[in-house]
């Protein structure tokens, strides 16, 4: 398959990616980072939304 490919199939279906970070100096933690981030079009999002209406 090539990237083009994997990048449609991917943006059909969505992708979910959560993550965290946290930046310490001697044992203190200075910065926490949480992120969620939903990858999708905006289509399938719409048809997602209209489906838990209903």
């Amino acid at each position: 398959a090539s990237l083009l490919e994997l990048v449609d199939r991917l943006l059909n279906k969505g992708v979910v990616l959560a993550g965290e970070a946290t930046i310490s100096v001697a044992g203190i933690d200075l910065i926490y980072l949480g992120l969620n981030v939903v990858l999708t079009a905006v289509e399938t999002l719409e048809k997602a939304q209209e489906r838990r209406a209903s």
